[in-house]
């Protein structure tokens, strides 16, 4: 993805990026798109125009391209960032809502994700229903004036600040020669009565996880979201800009950037593996840079959006294991050094279960090429 006005762009997220660490305003972490919440920085980024970037200006935006905004993504995850804050908003939320919402939706909720001021979170995953969607039991029942849901969704991130997610629900009875018909998509307020925020705590300490529990919540027929019954399609559609970005392969290259500044302190044989994962990363940028073109021409990239996700997550964990075996037992080491190896380390066992386990993608990835 080259390109003089990209090539610009990217020296001026580069330069900003700069300046901020250098004022101390933030420091590079893992998982920075999933656990580095700061409001303020993503105040920031509104503020240069680096978020709802391809949101028509007639909606607050600023009416770029995918690439544009592949290219400040990029450069944001690979600096360590905190943009967790706005993360699924900017990333899911805004395409979807181009794509399925309604006017008034989108005129409600598009200005205030471009100024930074609306977070969302994502209502799929279920209690023991692993990757299945279709095993969805949370239901939404018809009554006057629009609909009361029930059920539980877990691993919402940001959930506990964030202020909606969009539930999947099923509203029709299983069908079980057709599991995946009878959902539908609802907007759903995190403030609402009969909603139950409960934090999920990482075994590192960390939240950003939530279990939500939703008891006989009204949801008014403005707030459903695309079609009634048309839910597994739209979802379907939102996991690829969900599994194909960056935050993909880019959650651990603070650690391999680091290693590559100080390669000439390392043996020969972890320059040659470090060279290798330099290889991958650059394979997954340009692989999920043409996914991204596709999204911009309306095309739906499920499967190698699944590629991009099953390959990146594991380079994600070789590079946190790659720093890990450089790190060793060495008391010298850097402090903070330490802490983000340790911190990929406690994460890895992650990378490759959200947004679909690895396992399930190799299954989309061999039905889509047609293989049995």
């Amino acid at each position: 993805m080259t390109g003089p006005h990209l090539d610009q762009l990217r020296a001026e997220v580069r330069g900003f990026l700069a300046d901020q660490l250098a004022a101390g305003t933030f420091t590079p972490s893992i998982d920075s798109w999933l656990c580095g919440w700061d409001e303020s920085f993503t105040a920031s980024l509104a503020n240069q125009g680096w978020l709802g970037m391809t949101v028509p200006v007639h909606y607050g935006g600023h009416g770029r391209s995918f690439q544009e905004r592949f290219v400040v993504t990029e450069e944001l995850l690979a600096a360590g960032a905190p943009v967790a804050a706005h993360w699924i908003a900017d990333r899911q939320i805004v395409p979807s809502l181009l794509k399925y919402g309604t006017e008034e939706q989108k005129s409600e909720f598009l200005p205030r994700i471009v100024a930074g001021k609306c977070f969302f979170g994502i209502g799929m995953s279920e209690p023991d229903s692993g990757s299945d969607l279709a095993s969805v039991r949370t239901r939404a029942v018809r009554v006057d004036g629009g609909w009361s849901i029930t059920g539980t969704k877990v691993w919402t991130s940001g959930a506990h600040r964030a202020h909606a997610f969009i539930v999947l629900a099923r509203t029709e009875p299983v069908d079980p020669s057709h599991r995946h018909a009878g959902l539908s998509q609802f907007i759903v307020d995190l403030g609402a009565p009969g909603v139950d925020v409960r934090p999920i705590i990482s075994m590192n300490g960390g939240h950003h996880f939530n279990e939500v529990v939703l008891d006989e919540v009204f949801i008014p027929d403005a707030r459903v979201f695309g079609e009634i019954g048309r839910g597994w399609t739209q979802v379907t559609s939102e996991l690829s800009f969900e599994r194909s970005g960056p935050e993909r392969f880019l959650s651990t290259f603070p650690l391999l950037a680091h290693s590559v500044e100080h390669s000439v302190e390392q043996v020969k044989s972890a320059d040659r593996e470090m060279g290798r994962l330099v290889a991958r990363v650059a394979g997954l940028h340009h692989m999920s840079t043409a996914v991204a073109g596709a999204l911009e021409r309306g095309e739906n990239p499920d499967v190698p959006a699944a590629v991009v996700k099953v390959l990146g997550t594991t380079v994600e964990g070789d590079i946190a294991d790659f720093a890990d075996r450089q790190t060793g037992d060495d008391a010298a080491t850097d402090a903070e050094w330490t802490h983000l190896v340790a911190t990929a380390v406690d994460q890895r066992p992650g990378f490759t279960l959200r947004g679909g386990t690895n396992e399930v993608l190799r299954g989309v990835i061999a039905r889509g090429l047609g293989m049995r």
